[in-house]
């Protein structure tokens, strides 16, 4: 079952293309309101979510020296890597986003949700920020 709902989710993001096509600089911009809880530098230790430099192409839930939720990392064990279109999916709902890919209706993001103007951009911002 959570195969084909892994699956599902991905075929869902890569019908959808133009999540990837956000504007980096808008996005940078609105990560601002990230950086209470993340870091974006290559080492920085976060004290509150994962840091994120590098995070595209990355297996959700598998950073090293971060404790994450059960439902990220069984997310990740399921086959979920950041991309600029499963992140721009993640971020408007974390929780409802984990719940799909897992298969858990009591699947959970740490994560508090924001007010994000354009998860978009925010996928193009990180998406630009290279290791």
């Amino acid at each position: 079952m959570k195969t084909i709902l892994t699956a599902a989710a991905t075929i869902l993001a890569l019908a959808a293309p133009a999540l990837a096509e956000g504007d980096a600089d808008k996005g940078a911009k609105e990560f601002r309101k990230c950086k209470a809880c993340h870091k974006l530098e290559d080492g920085a230790k976060s004290t509150v979510g994962p840091n994120l430099y590098g995070v595209m192409d990355r297996t959700a839930g598998t950073l090293d020296g971060y404790k994450y939720s059960s439902s990220m990392v069984e997310a990740g064990e399921a086959g979920l890597v950041w991309t600029a279109e499963t992140l721009a999916a993640y971020l408007p709902d974390p929780t409802s986003y984990l719940k799909e890919v897992t298969g858990d209706d009591g699947a959970k993001s740490k994560m508090a949700a924001q007010r994000i103007k354009s998860a978009e951009d925010i996928a193009a911002y990180l998406s630009s920020v290279v290791e």
